[in-house]
């Protein structure tokens, strides 16, 4: 038998898979396809303060190697979450984190106050990848000081596991993971999607009605692998790794390079049982290669 048990920062982990936000509803929607509890854990879409209607159609739009994705967080609000979604999913016996996102700082904190209320949710994932409306658009993860503002202030009124999920569009994310850190998050998750637009050159039209979205799937998995192996070796917190994670193969490179568990996103649409097929392949590793704990593999990069 393989030990798969991750103690991440003192988050319990069955095993290291766990569902990238966005791509996997608030997991209800994949019960016909596998049995949630076998997961290491999920993470539930975005949540806002208040109900968003997202962007306009399209926004999606398939790209040779991943997608493009412009959906504008899409949800009913933190308040519908804990009163309707909440109860139907505080059963499954998996750890549930919540992708906490905001356009200001107050959002941030009024919603991260709701959600530390909820017995069975042990974490939230708190996305600073979100437009700042009160500095001009920019993303609270983009600059170290807007990125430590909002995890100082959120850190003062969440009391369980906080993991924050980076951007990869800055110049220099080991920064950015460190100024993190410093203000009290247990664990950082990178990367979130990168920027990239795409055109249909038959209307001469961008295919995206915001013109610009977020790039995910195998396309971006060699620049996440880079920057979860920059930031492991950076900071003495844990980091959970994803971008392009298609198989167990991906999975495994990610947590040699240093990540402590993983996220499936893009593949959850192409194959809705991918995360139960790379916990197999995870497991069939070990075993080939005489690994006896999941544990001896997190960092062990040969440089």
């Amino acid at each position: 038998m393989v030990n798969l048990n991750i103690d991440f920062n003192g988050l319990k982990l069955k095993n290291p898979v766990l569902t990238a936000s966005g791509t996997f509803g608030y997991g209800l929607e994949f019960e016909d396809f596998i049995d949630l509890k076998h997961l290491g854990g999920f993470i539930v879409k975005g949540t806002t303060l208040h109900h968003r209607e997202g962007n306009s159609y399209p926004r999606m739009a398939e790209t040779s190697s991943g997608m493009l994705n412009a959906v504008g967080l899409q949800n009913k609000g933190v308040k519908v979450f804990c009163d309707e979604i909440y109860p139907k999913i505080e059963h499954i016996n998996t750890n549930i984190l919540v992708n906490v996102s905001g356009s200001t700082i107050d959002d941030y904190v009024a919603t991260a106050e709701k959600i530390n209320e909820l017995t069975n949710i042990p974490a939230i994932e708190l996305n600073i990848s979100c437009p700042n409306v009160k500095e001009g658009g920019m993303a609270f993860g983009t600059s170290c000081a807007s990125a430590e503002e909002v995890v100082k202030a959120v850190r003062k009124v969440y009391k369980k596991h906080l993991m924050v999920k980076l951007s990869p569009n800055v110049t220099d994310i080991v920064s950015i993971a460190k100024s993190v850190e410093n203000q009290g998050a247990d664990s950082v998750s990178l990367v979130n999607t990168f920027l990239g637009m795409a055109i249909d050159a038959k209307t001469r039209k961008p295919k995206l009605s915001t013109i610009t979205g977020g790039l995910s799937g195998p396309a971006i998995k060699p620049i996440a692998l880079r920057m979860v192996w920059q930031v492991a070796n950076a900071v003495k917190i844990p980091v959970c790794g994803l971008g392009g994670i298609m198989n167990a193969e991906d999975a495994i490179e990610f947590l040699l390079a240093g990540a402590s568990c993983i996220q499936v996103g893009t593949a959850n649409f192409i194959e809705p049982d991918a995360t139960i097929n790379i916990l197999q392949g995870i497991k069939y590793y070990c075993k080939k290669h005489g690994v006896k704990d999941i544990n001896e593999l997190i960092g062990s990069l040969n440089v």
